[in-house]
């Protein structure tokens, strides 16, 4: 029973942010407080960086794998309670494989920054994703949203 209000405060914290965010017709839309544009957004907005494409990117990315890591995070606890270790398994590869996605997208577009402060900060949050795993008690709350807040301000919409 632990590890389901785990999850749960685990899915209240990646999701803190949406709940403010102006998340249109989609009510299922999580991520980050600031929404993403969308994939087929021909011309991303003016960002404080100058990096628009970047800052797509990396909000468009990370939108996409926190839906994807609480969504398997739920079925990994629900299986386990159930006994189905095959498929309690089988989503912890899948949660894991989603962080990992946007861990290596955090780092590409890290590269292609040209502002200084947004390619430190990119770095930085890929290096907060890739120690995330799937164990919800190791998760360093503070710090993961005082980048997502340094995320938000350099990249405003």
């Amino acid at each position: 029973m632990r590890r389901v209000f785990a999850v749960t405060a685990l899915a209240g914290l990646l999701l803190a942010g949406s709940g403010c965010a102006d998340r249109g017709d989609d009510p299922f839309s999580v991520g980050f407080a600031s929404p993403a544009p969308a994939a087929t957004s021909p011309i991303p907005a003016p960002t404080a960086t100058g990096d628009a494409g970047v800052c797509a990117r990396a909000k468009q990315s990370g939108s996409a794998a926190v839906q994807t890591y609480v969504a398997k995070l739920a079925e990994m606890l629900r299986s386990g309670a159930t006994g189905d270790r095959s498929a309690e398994k089988a989503a912890q590869r899948d949660a894991e494989a989603a962080l990992a996605g946007w861990r290596d997208v955090l780092r590409e577009q890290s590269r292609k920054a040209t502002d200084p402060g947004l390619r430190t900060l990119l770095a930085d949050l890929a290096t907060e994703v890739a120690g995330l795993g799937t164990d919800v008690r190791a998760i360093d709350e503070t710090e993961f949203d005082r980048l997502q807040q340094r995320l938000d301000q350099l990249c405003p919409a």
